[in-house]
């Protein structure tokens, strides 16, 4: 059985929010800092990537 990818969405702020998608039956809102070193952060429940424009190919070296 292949898995999903996760969900990745380039953002233009640092500072970014995740809920899960599924209203009801998502996870609880969180909130997660975009280290400027790295460029990208992984949601601790649902795994979808937030990724800093502009670091799109280096999170691709990373992973």
């Amino acid at each position: 059985m292949e898995l999903e990818a996760p969900e990745i969405e380039v953002v233009e702020t640092t500072r970014v929010s995740c809920q899960g998608q599924g209203g009801a039956l998502g996870h609880p809102l969180v909130w997660y800092q975009i280290p400027l070193d790295k460029g990208w952060v992984e949601c601790g429940y649902c795994d979808k990537r937030f990724v800093l424009a502009g670091f799109e190919s280096k999170m691709a070296k990373e992973t």
